[in-house]
């Protein structure tokens, strides 16, 4: 008789494909919102992001509204980006005692103080161009000179109550100056989950609209990763260990989930994946138009960066998911 693997036998009803599944289900935990808050006179300031349907810009009143409902539904952590009302060369607004996120920050922990507050650290959203750091007449970026300006604002956020800061400028040195400048102040306990691996890519197009952070000259491939490189992946993640680095994240996720792996297999410290604006916007617009099931690809799409080694996520359907009950 002739015999021949019988996958099927393990396939064969729901309850058994349960029993033998190699990736576990999306748990709440593995999920982390993000959120864009505006700095506002205006308290009911709420504004759809025109290329990301179903996500906001939020004044402070309206951040406590969405968050208020997330948390009914089960949120366990945010991670804050911010839009201030005024830009300037040295973006000042990023490390104010009373800027946007800082004011974010006081009152999200007020609310909750159990609901874990990640906030991003960069400049771009408070730079007048819109570059990551301090930008040269001749479009140059400053690696150095911007170090300073970053770890100043970590430090703002962490004082102001953050959990945890995430840097994603892509400056080099900046995780070593950050975690320096949180140790003299004060703030040991504070970690650091660095954008390690971020590539230059095109999926953040949505995300500009929506932090109105958008160069105004040139772009960002001097700083960010080569979308061609994959070795160049353990090197950056490497760097941010050596200098003090507690947890990493890979950006974007999706496309780039062959680069999770790679960093899963080499590395022990937490490890994070930003299903990023292009990502959202792609599956959503597609499910709007009745293209594909919005709903199934979603899930899918976020079963894949579990099993190609993400412990967490950065992705903007957690409302979604929380709200449909959709992880355990």
């Amino acid at each position: 008789m002739t015999t021949f693997h019988r996958g099927r036998r393990l396939r064969a009803t729901p309850e058994l494909r349960s029993i033998v599944r190699e990736t576990a289900p999306l748990l709440v935990e593995d999920l982390i919102m993000p959120y864009f808050v505006v700095e506002t006179d205006d308290k009911g300031f709420r504004k759809e992001i025109g290329s990301m349907p179903g996500q906001f810009q939020l004044s402070l009143a309206e951040l406590e509204k969405q968050v208020e409902k997330a948390v009914d539904t089960g949120l366990k952590s945010v991670i804050l980006f911010g839009i201030p009302d005024l830009k300037d060369e040295y973006a000042s607004g990023a490390y104010a005692e009373d800027g946007i996120v800082q004011q974010a920050v006081r009152l999200l922990k007020h609310r909750w103080p159990k609901l874990y507050v990640i906030t991003d650290v960069c400049l771009c959203e408070y730079m007048k161009h819109g570059h990551c750091g301090i930008l040269m007449p001749d479009g140059e970026v400053l690696n150095d000179a911007t170090l300073p300006l970053l770890a100043q604002t970590a430090v703002s956020h962490a004082a102001a109550g953050a959990d945890m800061v995430a840097p994603s400028d892509m400056m080099d040195g900046r995780v070593a100056a950050i975690r320096e400048a949180l140790d003299e102040g004060g703030l040991m306990t504070t970690p650091i989950m660095s954008y390690a691996v971020k590539y230059a890519s095109a999926y953040y197009g949505p995300f500009r609209e929506a932090a109105e952070s958008a160069p105004s000259c040139g772009d960002r491939k001097s700083y960010q990763m080569d979308p061609g490189n994959a070795r160049e992946a353990l090197l950056e993640a490497f760097a941010d260990l050596e200098e003090g680095a507690d947890a990493l994240i890979v950006k974007p996720a999706g496309p780039y989930s062959d680069i999770i792996r790679t960093v899963r297999d080499n590395t022990s410290v937490p490890l994070c994946a930003y299903q990023v604006s292009g990502e959202y916007s792609m599956i959503r617009a597609a499910g709007l138009n009745g293209w594909i099931d919005e709903r199934a690809v979603m899930m899918e799409s976020l079963t894949g960066l579990k099993r190609a080694g993400a412990d967490m996520i950065i992705t903007y359907f957690t409302e979604t998911i929380l709200r449909e009950g959709l992880a355990r």
